[in-house]
């Protein structure tokens, strides 16, 4: 099994930045690949970025496309979401997520708790 668990969620205003954290245990197969979700009130849960285990292949949503970044340290079990120049529609609970493959979208079978993000105006 896989255990997550996000931190780094917070109230920040439009234009700040966060960083998201998502520490792994258990069982990390080296071909895993790591996302970030989010889910708004009302919304479906959606893909907001992901990045292969090596780090080689990393894919972004239209709508964070140039703002946010994913990056992981193999040896720590840890991927980050940098967060720069947030909006309010940013706002959301984030989830952690991982999946077997080197596919980056797919099922995703590990989550995380999540945590929450409010951008205010």
């Amino acid at each position: 099994q896989v255990q997550l668990v996000e931190s780094g969620g917070g109230l920040v205003q439009a234009g700040d930045s966060l960083r998201l954290s998502c520490a792994a245990s258990g069982r990390i197969y080296s071909s895993y690949a790591m996302g970030w979700f989010r889910q708004a009130p009302g919304k479906d849960r959606a893909l907001v970025a992901a990045v292969s285990w090596s780090g080689g292949n990393r894919y972004y949503a239209d709508s964070v496309k140039g703002r946010f970044t994913i990056f992981r340290y193999n040896d720590k079990n840890t991927v980050y979401l940098q967060m720069n120049s947030l909006k309010p529609e940013d706002t959301a609970v984030y989830f952690c997520a991982a999946r077997r493959g080197s596919r980056l979208l797919g099922e995703y079978e590990y989550w995380g708790q999540g945590t929450q993000v409010t951008v205010s105006s």
